[in-house]
């Protein structure tokens, strides 16, 4: 890929962001030397890890991937059959554990038989636990190993503590007994390793011994007694043993080391290419960015795209397409409209695209594999090189023309530029004419008229421009393509105060040509606003006849539900109430046939009464059961509102919605109707003692809650805490209803609704996995959740 163009685009700036987010030395390396691939299964392959990577960053926390860059010489020493000190073994066993870490980190709940691109890196760890578990247990610090890391350092050690202490008990007696009035101090100090005492010069020859040292000023002589001679020198011989085997416990653990050196090095090179990797998804998640979809037709559809080095939270996103019905576009417009800035986010993202990097922009945004990207950007001067502005853009001209083919995508910023106007506006016809023939996508910003007419005139070649505010003087950053831009010279003028004697002057000398296409170009500007209020008009329409179409469907499934659950409880108890009467049926039959005399007969007759009592137990009341009656007769204090009452001679469940008067007469509410009763023809609904309904009020009421828990819920339109609170409780709902996975429809916007639902889905224990919905199921805007 072509370097000039990464530096113009700031593709450097990209690789910096991405290094922050990397958490090891390694890691950092592989971020600042990415470059874009012009290979499809490259990109696939790279845009693919980038996916998994997020997308385990969304179900679980990070993870830290240590992998210092200077154990990788340590086991270039190793390699070679050279030792190594403490403080790398240490280092070693930090890179087994963070291994460990890593790879358990990356494995899969039992219940999960999915599979990603990242399983294969997980797999090559090798924590190597035995390794780790003797470094960390024979090496305490770089400057200390521990006793127990061979039974002969301990048993050396156990020694030198008792010699010391033999050496210090006799040392002590001379101190406060035998030489105390020879001492300078009544201490015990050490020279060259060796235990001495301080005695003052003049008793020197007092105390026999070796002299060691003095003092500057030669009062005070420090002696070893000939009485601890032989001490010290065994406390010597031992400190000598104990160097020596420390030496080989190090020298063991060298040599587990270079047993498993392939490992080791795999360990630090996978974790390098994890934390890589997961920089990667950090960095999508931190962009609120989406995975392009890529062709080989040179087409390009960026979907609210924003410059990724802008601040979200003021940039205003664009919509650009280029290579569908029209492979050069050319923008227009006035200074500091975001003309360059449209230009940069197209070239950086194709550039962020091609290095397997997620681009800010929505889902189902399309991006070309291209062979190189060409940009001619900025003002270039040089005085070294005797270059004007002209000179410095033409030279870059050149090139691109030279080395670009129709796999190429190609940046012109300010085209013709710096020259006479007339004939810079020829030669960048020239140059676009040029390119247009060969079939190169080319992008192209200029303030010239003769361009804007080239690209209404010429097939395949589309005008856009970046719209303005004329009233308060201010560019919208917005990217219209099919409308040709206005430099607003004189309303702008107009607008700072300039007078209206010399803005006609200065109209006056404008051509007619001129004129004319400037009155063309007000037109159209006009005509877009009016269709973009129409437009926004019908899209409004549209949404509120989906909702409301999406309301009916849902409220028509509901009565579906309802109709099919009390068929088949209807069903269930006509094959119950059938089933007894038959059974009756053949024992009256066999009763017959055994006896069949008058007894038989008053027997039968006994049994059909029986029947006959059985089906009027099970017979519904029908609307003109007027015989029922009251269990009781009630008073007007006994009703109050909001009561459950049935209507006997309606067999109408409902509630009472006003007091009764002096006749007894009151409003009852029965689902959408209101209708006036009486006391006397009702009876009051009472919950009995264990907190059940009584049988008039649970038949009225028994379809199951099961059968109206939707499989899909919609929260798009609520804050965070709104739609948390719902999704709680329809979480509940749907896994009492035992429901096996759900749709929660929470839209893309700015990801911040995504995101707060997948936290929250995390602590649900009842929740088994959740993922983003595939392509044409709702994308990144649905989150599928099945349960345990």
């Amino acid at each position: 890929m072509n370097e000039g163009a990464c530096r113009t685009l700031e593709f450097h700036k990209i690789l910096d962001r991405l290094c922050d987010q990397a958490s090891s030395d390694l890691g950092k390396e592989q971020c600042l030397s990415l470059q874009p691939f012009s290979s499809p299964e490259q990109i696939t392959e790279a845009q693919t890890e980038t996916a998994d990577a997020l997308n385990r960053l969304l179900k679980n926390s990070s993870v830290s991937f240590y992998a210092s860059g200077s154990i990788y010489a340590s086991l270039t020493r190793l390699d070679k059959g050279s030792s190594i000190n403490t403080g790398e073994l240490l280092q070693i066993a930090r890179l087994l554990e963070n291994a460990s870490r890593v790879k358990a980190y990356g494995r899969r709940d039992s219940n999960d038989t999915s599979e990603d691109s990242l399983d294969a890196y997980f797999s090559l760890l090798e924590p190597l636990s035995a390794l780790c578990a003797d470094i960390r247990r024979c090496i305490l610090s770089e400057d200390e190993i521990s006793d127990d890391a061979s039974s002969t350092l301990r048993s050396i050690r156990r020694h030198m503590k008792q010699t010391t202490d033999k050496i210090h008990s006799q040392l002590s007696q001379m101190v406060s007994q035998t030489y105390r009035n020879y001492l300078q101090d009544a201490v015990i100090t050490t020279r060259d390793g060796r235990y001495c005492i301080p005695v003052k010069s003049e008793y020197k020859n007092n105390v026999p011994g070796m002299i060691h040292d003095q003092s500057s000023s030669a009062s005070t002589f420090f002696i070893e007694p000939a009485a601890i001679v032989n001490l010290n020198n065994d406390l010597r011989e031992l400190e000598l043993q104990e160097e020596q085997e420390i030496e080989a416990i190090i020298a063991g653990l060298c040599a587990s080391c270079e047993e498993h050196l392939f490992e080791i090095r795999q360990d630090l090179l996978t974790l390098a290419d994890l934390d890589f990797i997961f920089a990667k998804g950090k960095l999508a998640l931190d962009m609120n960015a989406t995975r392009p979809l890529y062709n080989t037709e040179g087409r390009v559809l960026l979907r609210k795209a924003r410059h990724p080095l802008l601040p979200k939270e003021t940039v205003v996103p664009i919509d650009l397409s280029l290579g569908d019905t029209f492979d050069l576009l050319v923008i227009t417009g006035p200074n500091t409209g975001g003309k360059t800035v449209a230009l940069k986010t197209l070239g950086l993202l194709v550039l962020m695209g091609q290095a397997g990097l997620h681009i800010p922009t929505l889902d189902r945004s399309e991006l070309s594999v291209f062979s190189d990207v060409f940009a001619d950007i900025g003002d270039e001067q040089s005085i070294e090189q005797s270059l004007s502005t002209f000179s410095s853009h033409m030279t870059r001209i050149v090139t691109i023309l030279e080395q670009a083919d129709e796999h190429s995508l190609c940046l012109f910023d300010e085209l013709g530029a710096g020259t006479d106007p007339t004939e810079g506006a020829a030669l960048a016809i020239a140059i676009l004419n040029r390119l247009h023939m060969r079939g190169i996508r080319t992008v192209a910003t200029t303030h010239y008229s003769e361009l804007k007419v080239y690209a209404i005139r010429e097939p395949k070649v589309m005008n856009a421009s970046c719209e303005f505010d004329v009233e308060s003087l201010h560019p919208t950053y917005k990217l219209l393509i099919g409308v040709p831009g206005k430099s607003n010279a004189f309303a702008i003028s107009r607008k700072l105060g300039l007078s209206e004697e010399v803005i006609r002057d200065a109209s006056a000398r404008l051509n007619k040509k001129d004129e004319d296409l400037e009155d063309v170009l007000s037109q159209l500007e006009q005509n877009r606003l009016l269709l973009e209020q129409e437009k926004e008009t019908v899209a409004r329409y549209r949404e509120e006849a989906e909702e409301l179409k999406s309301s009916l469907e849902s409220k028509q499934n509901k009565l579906n539900e309802m109709r099919d659950r009390a068929l088949r409880e209807a069903k269930d108890e006509a094959r119950d109430l059938l089933t007894d009467a038959k059974k009756i049926a053949d024992e009256a039959i066999r009763f017959y046939q055994k006896h069949g005399d008058g007894d038989a007969i008053r027997e039968m007759e006994a049994m059909r009464s029986k029947l006959r009592e059985k089906l009027d137990e099970t017979r519904s009341p029908g609307p003109k059961a007027e015989s029922q009656k009251a269990s009781r007769t009630y008073k007007a204090g006994d009703f109050h509102l909001g009561d459950d009452i049935l209507i006997l001679s309606m067999n109408l469940n409902g509630t009472v919605s006003s007091l009764p008067d002096s006749k007894g007469n009151f409003f009852a509410q029965c689902g959408i109707m209101r209708m006036q009763t009486n006391i006397s023809d009702v009876e009051l609904l009472e919950n009995k003692a264990d907190g059940k309904k009584s049988k008039a009020s649970y038949n009225g009421s028994k379809l199951s809650k099961a059968a109206s828990v939707s499989a899909e819920l919609n929260l798009i339109g609520l804050t965070v805490d709104e739609a948390l609170s719902k999704l709680d409780k329809y979480l509940d709902d749907a896994y009492l209803s035992h429901l096996p996975k759900v749709r929660i429809v929470h839209g893309k916007g700015t990801g911040a609704l995504r995101s707060a639902v997948q936290s929250h889905l995390k602590h649900v224990s009842y929740v088994k996995t959740f993922q983003l919905a595939e392509y044409g199921e709702g994308d990144a805007g649905v989150t599928i959740v099945e349960f345990k």
